[in-house]
């Protein structure tokens, strides 16, 4: 998200190739740190997936495991993604081999790509809405975490697959739902992030559902 905010929101100019291009141009490497940022938090979703893993498996191990194989998809197909924004540093390159198209048609690839990497990354969240709502549900039944965290996943990961699947379907419309779409996700993740940072799980409810189950 940092490297969204900070580093590509300020070097895309929405429906201007040309300055966008100039911009990645004089930016290569912090560009590419951007990149780098991204590579980096998909390398720690690993072990945080490994952790709520472990925390959820008690409840149901099943469903657990699902929630991790949809996480583990999401996470390999915004990895993937990343290719679209390596793309405009190889359209800027100036090599031999694309003195074929124009400076004009280079521009229009190297912006098509980062239009190729927005919806490579809503499709990456169909899967993480599958998550949330795997997980929602999950932690309703854990009696050791609040419900309300539960319901408050459930309702992102139901966004998130209406903002994404919208995306895909009518992108025009999912521009105007985004912001509504995207408020209860930011509630439900920032609530549940604080909750394990600050309280964490009951331990000796955990510890019981792992004798009883």
């Amino acid at each position: 998200m940092t490297s969204v905010l900070f580093i590509r929101d300020n070097l895309i100019v929405s429906l201007n190739a040309e300055a966008t291009a100039n911009n990645i141009q004089h930016s290569q490497f912090l560009w590419r740190i951007g990149i780098t940022c991204d590579l980096i938090m998909h390398v720690l979703d690993i072990p945080i997936m490994l952790i709520i893993y472990v925390l959820l498996k008690p409840t149901s191990k099943n469903l657990a495991l699902l929630a991790l194989l949809f996480n583990i998809i999401q996470t390999a197909v915004l990895v993937a993604n990343k290719l679209n924004l390596l793309i405009p540093l190889f359209l800027l390159d100036n090599a031999n081999y694309l003195k074929t198209f124009d400076v004009q048609q280079l521009h229009t690839l190297l912006y098509t790509s980062l239009k190729a990497h927005d919806f490579g990354f809503g499709l990456g969240l169909i899967f993480f809405g599958c998550v949330c709502i795997t997980n929602g549900y999950i932690i309703i039944r854990s009696g050791y975490f609040p419900k309300f965290i539960g319901v408050l996943l459930q309702l992102a990961g139901i966004c998130y697959l209406i903002n994404n699947f919208t995306l895909i379907l009518a992108p025009l419309v999912a521009a105007k739902l985004f912001l509504f779409l995207m408020l209860p996700v930011f509630i439900a993740e920032l609530t549940f992030a604080f909750w394990l940072t600050i309280k964490g799980v009951n331990i000796a409810k955990w510890q019981l559902k792992q004798t009883t189950n």
